[in-house]
């Protein structure tokens, strides 16, 4: 059956816009301000250190709070390991926004996310599935986001660098980074580190992390500006060290995306969907 929407952007070619969001305030793009100037020696010093012991404990559990103007509200938890590929399973739940208003048309407003080597999966809901041929699972092969433009061309390196000292790696790259001073964070001291990036041309965004007595990331916020309205991400650290792990979805219950987007004449809009 033909769909009535045949001309409308289907749902779920939303979808990656919004799974950026977990990665987009935490993906340094190397250009550094031509009128930067040099931090204090200790401040870059420790923020390395922090840098290299996050790095080296490889996997932590997470919870983040994300908002992005009219556009999203979302929280997300679970664990993610980043030694070699990242990997790791989050469970999201889109809380406010248009792309609230999307899942909701998929029937489901939260979702499970796993990190694979290769691909990012998320599990939608028995709507979705409805629509989709029975599955319930989308992939997004990172080759495959490569190819969408926009917002998903960066994408795959995005959801690679969701891990936390990509956030300290931000931060050194500010030309005002300083320490604020030490601080309690969920029970344990901490020193508070600020600073603003500014990147070519997009509208200067703070990031604040605070660091443990162990130079490991406990909390970071990052806030700035989108087409959409305000956007800050706040993210807690804890468990390094845990174990991670995502098991790769059954191929007869996953709906691989580059596929999904291209029936129905290009529009991603299945057979019956409405």
């Amino acid at each position: 059956m033909t769909s009535t929407r045949a001309h409308r952007p289907a749902p779920w070619t939303a979808l990656p816009a919004a799974l950026a969001a977990l990665a987009a305030c935490t993906a340094p793009d190397g250009s550094a301000d031509p009128e930067r100037t040099a931090p204090a020696p200790a401040v870059t010093a420790a923020l390395r250190q922090a840098e290299r012991s996050t790095d080296r404990a490889a996997s932590s559990h997470v919870e983040s709070t994300t908002t992005m103007g009219s556009a999203l509200s979302m929280t997300a938890r679970g664990t993610l390991a980043w030694r070699g590929p990242l990997t790791g399973t989050l469970r999201i739940r889109y809380t406010g926004g248009t792309t609230a208003e999307t899942m909701r048309r998929l029937g489901t407003t939260s979702m499970e996310a796993r990190y694979l080597p290769d691909a990012y999966y998320a599990r939608m809901g028995d709507t979705f599935a409805e629509k989709a041929g029975g599955k319930h699972w989308i992939k997004y092969a990172y080759d495959d986001l490569k190819e969408l433009g926009g917002a998903g061309a960066d994408l795959a390196e995005q959801m690679r660098s969701t891990v936390p000292h990509t956030s300290v790696k931000l931060l050194l790259s500010a030309p005002d980074v300083r320490e604020v001073g030490e601080e309690t964070v969920t029970g344990q001291r901490t020193t508070h580190y600020s600073g603003t990036v500014r990147r070519k041309g997009v509208p200067a965004q703070t990031v604040d992390i605070w660091v443990d007595d162990r130079d490991l990331l406990v909390k970071k916020v990052e806030k700035g500006r989108t087409a959409s309205g305000p956007l800050t991400q706040t993210a807690y650290y804890s468990g390094y060290g845990a174990e991670a792990s995502a098991h790769r979805p059954p191929a007869t219950d996953t709906q691989d995306f580059e596929e999904l987007i291209g029936r129905r004449g290009g529009t991603g809009v299945p057979d019956g969907a409405s």
